[in-house]
């Protein structure tokens, strides 16, 4: 499949092909998804934290006599029903993390960067690693590359670009990843993605499926 590469002025200069295996497939929303929720649930940290009756202090001594009061009988003032008492089910410091077959992962980034390329939101442009790590030119760049009023960008490149992450660093809703970092929640919040041919390489490296 040819798509076109555009220089940093937004015009096409030349075409570059991309691999059917892994940006014309059938896109395989449930995995797709459940790579999103391994990936939200594997970001938490999970040190929330509730203490039960027997870790609040105090409450050692029985608050009154069991009979004669006319009060309902009471144990302790740390009891779940107290003010100041124990949390009864409450959180506390456990792991969220998910495993998921490395396939299902793999499939999972093929199929996001196939609905990509079917929505039209890859955008491939020639030149953007020599570009100057001013805010200013990078601006200018998105500005005339095709989707220019997409609400949010993401710049993929083939290794760590200073200059690049320099140059987007103080742009709103745009942001900066090395193409081995590629994910599916990066991927999904942003609406319009630009590569570099760099990083279409190693893409096919790392994604592209022979015979196919």
């Amino acid at each position: 499949m040819l798509v076109p590469v555009y220089d940093l002025e937004g015009r096409a200069v030349d075409q570059i092909e991309l691999a059917d295996s892994v940006f014309n497939i059938t896109p395989n929303i449930p995995v797709m998804h459940q790579a999103l929720v391994r990936q939200l649930a594997n970001a938490r940290a999970g040190t929330h934290d509730t203490k039960t009756r027997g870790e609040v202090r105090g409450g050692g001594r029985k608050p009154w006599r069991q009979k004669g009061t006319g009060r309902a009988r009471q144990g302790s003032i740390r009891a779940p029903h107290w003010k100041g008492g124990g949390v009864v089910w409450g959180p506390h410091p456990r792991s969220y993390r998910q495993k998921m077959p490395k396939k299902m992962r793999r499939l999972a980034i093929r199929s996001l960067l196939s609905v990509k390329q079917r929505e039209n939101q890859l955008v491939v442009v020639r030149g953007l690693n020599e570009i100057e790590p001013k805010t200013k030119v990078m601006k200018g760049v998105l500005q005339r590359l095709p989707l220019a009023n997409a609400r949010s960008t993401l710049i993929v490149v083939d290794q760590r670009r200073e200059n690049v992450r320099r140059a987007a660093g103080n742009l709103e809703d745009v942001k900066v990843l090395v193409a081995h970092n590629m994910n599916i929640r990066d991927g999904l919040k942003y609406e319009r993605m630009i590569l570099t041919p760099e990083a279409i390489n190693v893409i096919h490296r790392l994604w592209a499926q022979e015979g196919v």
